[in-house]
């Protein structure tokens, strides 16, 4: 399970930089992510935010995995009972309505384009990848096209980062105090 965890992956301060709420690896996480994705994840590096009760709720992977493809998913969404409120957001077609309000809210649409700067110089943190350089993830800086993406940015790096991410959350009544995981 260990192999899908870097030897070299980065101190508490590098995780720190690059999410307020990160954490390191700890043992039996792996195993946690697992089962929460079904697959033995790849890349991960650290820990970006946990549920209250302490299971891994989003990952933190690098942007180049093991097997040498370049990954720009910095955040990934873990804990099943976002994975799962996330997808039916989604559903729900509010993405597309998000989207359409960016160009009218100049205010979400600079947090939108902010966010994405950000979500980029976090994941430069753990290596530059030429193929991704200037892609970030969720549809950032110009749509919004992934709410797992968001979801996991805002979780992790925190209120007012990605405020697309936390609506998202909001609507779906996340409250980081509370275990969210028998809720499958």
């Amino acid at each position: 399970m260990m192999d899908s965890i870097l030897p070299d992956a980065p101190g508490p301060d590098v995780l720190e930089r690059i999410a307020a709420n990160a954490s390191p690896v700890r043992e039996g996480d792996v195993q946690v992510i697992e089962e929460q994705i079904g697959r033995v994840p790849r890349g991960v590096v650290g820990i970006g935010a946990r549920c209250a009760c302490g299971r891994p709720a989003v990952t933190i992977t690098l942007p180049r995995l093991p097997d040498g493809s370049p990954f720009p998913t910095l955040f990934y969404l873990t804990l099943p009972y976002l994975v799962r409120e996330m997808s039916r957001l989604e559903a729900s077609g509010i993405m597309s309505e998000w989207s359409d309000t960016l160009p009218d809210d100049a205010s979400l649409a600079a947090n939108h384009r902010a966010a994405h700067e950000s979500y980029i110089a976090r994941r430069r943190l753990l290596g530059e990848v030429s193929e991704i350089e200037h892609v970030s993830a969720g549809g950032m800086p110009n749509r919004v096209k992934c709410l797992h993406a968001l979801a996991g940015y805002a979780v992790s790096a925190g209120k007012g980062v990605c405020e697309i991410g936390d609506r998202a959350l909001e609507i779906i009544g996340w409250d980081p105090a509370t275990c969210h995981c028998e809720e499958d």
